[in-house]
């Protein structure tokens, strides 16, 4: 076995608490566009895998990602947490999209089916995640992870609890 070089990467990320705290003023979608828009900085998680907020529109969030060795699990694949994470992210915040200000929601469920193997020469990943049916007390999502050319590599569907104070 020969000892390769050790790869490193710097994870920095924002002070959550200040965006947070803003945001209960917001509606959503403000709140979303806020983050696209770099007024408010990405959540934690995002930059610790290396994913962002594209796009957020009226029931709809878009994340994207460049895949790296960095995701890669033991079989030398992208994780399939990463297409969870960045699937759960977009239906949740494609939820978030339809919240007044002051609501908030919770997942109840999340449902993600693997159709294809992820690498980093998958180019850009693109989560996408819409809402299929609003509601006061359960939003109902769903979502499709694609790679740069388009190919559908995994398919979310989940509930979301709306959480009122």
């Amino acid at each position: 076995m020969t000892a390769n070089a050790d790869r490193t990467r710097t994870i920095s990320w924002d002070d959550p608490a200040p965006p947070l705290a803003a945001s209960r003023g917001l509606d959503g979608l403000s709140y979303l566009r806020a983050i696209v828009d770099g007024d408010f900085p990405p959540p934690p998680i995002a930059r610790l895998l290396g994913f962002w907020l594209a796009s957020a529109d009226p029931g709809e969030a878009v994340f994207e990602c460049d895949p790296d060795e960095y995701h890669y699990n033991p079989l030398g694949l992208v994780h399939g947490g990463l297409a969870c994470t960045m699937l759960d992210s977009a239906v949740g915040c494609a939820g978030h999209t339809t919240l007044p200000a002051g609501v908030g929601y919770t997942s109840i469920d999340l449902d993600v089916s693997y159709l294809r193997p992820i690498l980093a020469s998958s180019g850009r990943l693109r989560a996408r995640g819409w809402v299929v049916k609003g509601g006061r007390r359960v939003i109902f999502a769903q979502g499709e992870l694609t790679d740069a050319g388009g190919q559908v590599l995994a398919t979310a569907s989940s509930s979301l609890l709306v959480l009122r104070p």
